[in-house]
């Protein structure tokens, strides 16, 4: 039985999403928490970014979008797909808006998902403190695949609205527990799409200590229209995404690195 301390720890999510491949090893059901300290131009979850429960509209009608939840309540959903990740040796994946903003929530639902021998996984910026990184979400991680989104500090904070600062620091940090850590980096055109800015996200990675593999995940729009539902506007609504020449261009100049190299997750 679960831990009553865990099981009763509340927190805010938009979706739980099950049968995923690309978020992690296996079959995956991916938690999605609400809330993020970044503002990408093109993130394609815009929803996720604010902490309160909004209102969006689709298909002409109104939608509620997050909702408070307990441990029990999401690992109750979880577990109904056990059995496809026995299979497939998949399991959890927190995911977001950024999880780390909910550091007891999420920690909480990592513990109870080891509790259960379910394998668990977290896609993250890394931006947030240290300490809780190591001592609430490590202890309990199998697969930590983390965005590295440019190298360059101003660029970065143009695009994201925060120093990346942290994030490299932290990157480093926790390479160096040991933690199983992918780097992934979402290909955007005009922002990080040059051989020589995949090149320089790639050997930054390369550097750090037990890092053997990067993601280049290819721009899309599939969460453009999710902005005029919430009244926002899209700011890069004249890029495209990167056609398969320019992903494998990035790909080869990434593998000269010595990494393990993916298009996708």
């Amino acid at each position: 039985m679960m831990d009553t301390s865990i099981s009763s720890q509340t927190g805010r999510i938009f979706d739980i999403q099950k049968f995923s491949i690309h978020d992690g090893p296996g079959i995956r059901t991916i938690v999605f928490l609400k809330g993020c300290p970044l503002r990408c131009k093109w993130c394609c979850n815009p929803e996720s970014q604010s902490h309160q429960i909004e209102t969006m509209l689709v298909d002409g009608m109104e939608k509620t979008i997050g909702r408070d939840v307990t441990v029990e309540e999401v690992m109750d959903e979880v577990l109904k797909d056990r059995a496809h990740f026995w299979r497939s040796r998949g399991g959890l994946t927190l995911s977001g808006g950024e999880a780390l903003v909910q550091p007891d929530f999420a920690s909480a639902l990592l513990q109870a998902a080891k509790e259960a021998g379910i394998s668990t996984a977290l896609e993250s910026t890394g931006f947030a403190d240290f300490d809780m990184i190591r001592d609430k979400i490590l202890p309990y991680l199998d697969v930590f695949l983390m965005d590295i989104k440019h190298i360059n500090e101003a660029k970065h904070k143009l695009y994201t609205s925060q120093s990346n600062g942290r994030i490299l620091e932290n990157a480093r940090k926790i390479a160096e527990t040991g933690q199983n850590l992918i780097i992934r980096v979402p290909v955007i055109p005009t922002f990080n799409d040059t051989p020589e800015e995949i090149l320089e996200i790639a050997q930054f990675a390369r550097s750090l200590p037990g890092v053997k593999r990067i993601h280049l995940l290819p721009y899309h729009r599939l969460g453009q229209d999710k902005y005029g539902q919430l009244s926002r506007e899209y700011l890069l609504p004249n890029i495209v995404p990167p056609e398969n020449d320019r992903m494998q261009e990035l790909f080869e100049v990434a593998k000269t690195t010595g990494l393990d190299v993916q298009i996708g997750g």
